[in-house]
């Protein structure tokens, strides 16, 4: 449902002949009550809990209908939130509304402040419009508030009532949409920005930059970048860091390279940030060992890895399981000065499970007990985690337990860890308590909390449950993903008559890349066939054609028309 527009953008929406905004009038800050007295009333209202039940009564010879006390208090004020208090309290008692010039002041300090949810109150509660300088400041709130759909609501009505935004206004819009991770919109108000003929310049072209990265296209950022430099600009810092990241995503290694010799010849040292982005990179494509090297050479040239690098390079040493040079590194970090944090801790904890040694893990935990690092919710899903992969599911079970005594909310990923746990020892039951938990919980379900229960419902012949917990999943949207599909869960669901979740759990594996078996395919063609489901069946065959698979005589065409 849009949501509706607010007094501004009703405002902006009038035709341009009918747009009439009040005149600015110069803040007077002078009235009958000297400065004194002022002083005294904001200090009333700083200290006083409930000022509003004694003010008139403290002070029995203010007149506090003056017009100009409310700008007078809002200037000694160092809280402009005091001063909002006041007017509501002016106007509950005398009727009191702010002319525009106290509008213009209150509305300016809050702005500043960036206390966006009192200014959307404060503009409600006054029908107060701002003039197109403020406005464009509401906009600028908004998106540095991370408000990004209220500030387009307000900001697409702007050019089209000749309001013109600057070139600042535009490139605050379009890094809130990058920052939301909303390309769409950076690409639909970068082209209006061009429609209307504003120049951009090296902010608006990071903003188009890092949009190129999040979409994966990060040679269409390097065109971008070598533009830039070709016109005598330097983008920001952030730009080459996020292409270099991209690039070691795509291995496009040489490009990272020749990125680095660029920042170094225009004056942009590569530091401790860029080098983390490069190791976190090549730890994500499975290239620890390369990251490992860049890490050594950084310190061999002079560079000081913080935590940040170091739990970054431990973690990825854990995942290979290359868990003796990850317990190098942290002895490293700790003789170094570096103090090791919650995030380190769970990494090396998430490493003594991955290599199976569950009791030192064990042991690690009760330190971390002694550090301060027991009872948060990381460790904890760490911990379940790591004891129901390794069938420890009861003492798992216990520290669920504990989290609910110590207040520590669980989360999908704990509830997630135990179902698994759970389903793995085959204890159905308890795993699905836990989903109905985790729902009346107010949590979102995910294909990994449906996903174990849907294989053992299968392995225990319970194919009417199965069919049941599909259509919950549907219910909820969550999409099945590999974990929820098998094989022969499809073939158990098309055998017992539930075709439709067949059918649609094999186009998912294809669309998703998945190989089915061509079993499962000559399986599920066979049922639609005898259910008179043909043309179906032909695009189940077309589905075997592109993976590579040959169907068997039963299955040819002709069998099918």
């Amino acid at each position: 449902m849009a949501r509706p527009p607010s007094c501004i953008t009703q405002f902006l929406r009038r035709p341009p002949n009918k747009l009439i905004q009040t005149p600015k009038q110069p803040v007077r800050t002078c009235c009958n009550h000297t400065d004194d007295v002022i002083k005294q009333i904001c200090t009333t209202i700083r200290s006083k809990p409930r000022w509003e039940t004694t003010l008139l009564s403290d002070f029995p010879n203010v007149s506090f209908t003056d017009p100009m006390l409310l700008n007078q208090l809002l200037v000694n004020q160092s809280n402009v939130l005091f001063s909002i208090r006041v007017l509501y309290w002016l106007n509950s008692t005398f009727g009191y509304s702010p002319d525009y010039s106290t509008c213009c002041l209150i509305f300016n300090s809050l702005v500043e402040t960036k206390a966006v949810n009192v200014v959307k109150s404060f503009i409600k509660f006054t029908n107060f419009v701002p003039d197109s300088d403020g406005v464009e400041l509401y906009v600028r709130c908004l998106c540095e508030s991370g408000l990004l759909e209220d500030a387009l609501q307000v900001f697409d009505e702007m050019p089209k009532t000749y309001v013109w935004p600057k070139l600042v206004t535009w490139n605050c819009v379009l890094e809130g949409c990058v920052k939301d991770g909303q390309t769409d919109d950076v690409w639909r108000v970068y082209g209006e920005m061009m429609e209307l003929g504003v120049e951009a310049d090296v902010r608006t072209v990071d903003c188009l930059i890092w949009a190129f990265c999040l979409e994966k296209n990060v040679s269409k950022g390097y065109e971008l970048l070598k533009q830039m430099l070709d016109s005598g600009c330097v983008p920001d810092k952030g730009s080459f860091d996020k292409l270099v990241f991209g690039f070691i995503l795509d291995k496009k290694y040489s490009r990272v390279s020749a990125l680095l010799h660029v920042m170094i010849a225009k004056g942009i040292n590569p530091d401790l940030y860029t080098y983390q982005q490069i190791i976190h990179a090549l730890c994500l494509k499975r290239m620890q060992r390369e990251g490992l090297r860049v890490f050594n050479d950084l310190k061999d040239r002079g560079y000081a890895p913080d935590n940040v690098m170091y739990t970054t390079m431990i973690h990825g040493l854990c995942k290979i399981k290359w868990f003796g040079e990850a317990r190098k590194l942290w002895f490293e970090m700790i003789q170094k000065g570096i103090k090791p944090n919650l995030y380190t801790y769970n990494t090396l904890l998430y490493g003594y499970f991955k290599i199976g040694d569950i009791e030192s893990a064990l042991n690690f935990y009760k330190e971390m007990e002694d550090k301060g690092y027991r009872d948060t919710l990381i460790t904890y899903n760490t911990m379940i985690n790591g004891l129901c992969t390794h069938g420890r599911t009861t003492l798992a079970f216990q520290l669920f337990n504990r989290m609910s005594q110590k207040n520590v909310s669980k989360d999908v990923i704990t509830y997630n860890s135990m179902i698994r746990g759970f389903c793995k020892e085959g204890k159905l039951a308890e795993g699905l308590s836990l989903l109905n938990e985790l729902v009346d919980h107010g949590l979102q379900p995910s294909s990994a909390s449906y996903g174990p229960l849907i294989n053992e419902l299968y392995e225990m012949k319970r194919i009417d449950e199965v069919e049941s917990l599909w259509n919950e999943m549907q219910e909820k949207n969550v999409e099945p993903a590999s974990v929820c599909i098998n094989d022969d869960v499809i073939i158990g669901l098309s055998n017992k008559g539930y075709v439709a979740v067949g059918v649609y759990w094999l186009a998912y594996m294809v669309k998703n890349r998945l190989v089915p078996r061509q079993e499962t395919f000559e399986n599920l063609i066979g049922v639609l066939s005898q259910r008179d489901k043909l043309g179906v069946g032909l695009i189940a065959m077309g589905h075997m054609f592109k993976i590579g698979y040959i169907p068997s005589f039963r299955l040819d065409a002709a069998s099918l028309m």
